[in-house]
């Protein structure tokens, strides 16, 4: 199958607006944290993304808020704010066991290691995998568009990610981030 090298703002418009139709955990404590490390070990492939309470002073900066994972049926949400990154989480970051599959991920690492150090292994930055396929567009809204054929809303990206409840709205933002990043590389990878 070919890929468009580039989408437009207005061929993007015309597309299906689609979001995470899957289960969303959101992991706030520190309860049944053994459940969900088996459920995420499951998949040796997870799609992966960050969220980060936006700054709007010059100066201000805040740590990572939540970290999504997603094996493309569930969606992983850890409110890094009230639970800091668990350690079978860790472990999962810093394993070349399972693919962790993002766009701008660079960041997003860095700023996970604000909250605990660990070494990055096998991750997939898309902007640079979607290269080999003749793809030139590298945002997220964008890959999913010329990937799967549907658009993804973005409203929610400079939401409060560290308010005491998430609405539904963020928590669709937030797992549909992560899993788009999974559906985009296994489209990918069955197309090689």
């Amino acid at each position: 199958m070919d890929f468009k090298p580039e989408i437009t703002k207005e061929e993007l418009s015309q597309l299906k607006n689609v979001s995470f139709p899957g289960t969303i955990y959101v992991i706030d404590s520190k309860k049944n944290m053994d459940k969900i490390c088996n459920l995420l070990k499951k998949s040796n492939i997870l799609g992966f993304d960050t969220e980060t309470r936006p700054a709007f002073k010059k100066g201000v900066h805040y740590k990572v808020s939540l970290l999504q994972l997603s094996d493309g049926e569930n969606a992983f949400l850890f409110r890094l704010n009230k639970t800091e990154i668990p350690q079978c989480v860790v472990d999962i970051l810093s394993s070349d066991e399972y693919i962790k599959v993002g766009v701008a991920i660079k960041d997003d690492i860095k700023g996970l290691q604000a909250w605990k150090q660990f070494v990055p292994k096998n991750f997939i930055e898309l902007q640079e995998f979607t290269e080999k396929f003749g793809i030139h567009s590298n945002s997220l809204k964008k890959l999913a568009g010329i990937v799967l054929g549907f658009s993804v809303s973005k409203r929610q990206r400079t939401s409060n990610w560290e308010k005491e409840e998430l609405s539904e709205s963020q928590l669709k933002y937030a797992a549909t981030d992560a899993w788009v990043c999974y559906e985009i590389y296994q489209k990918l990878v069955n197309n090689e």
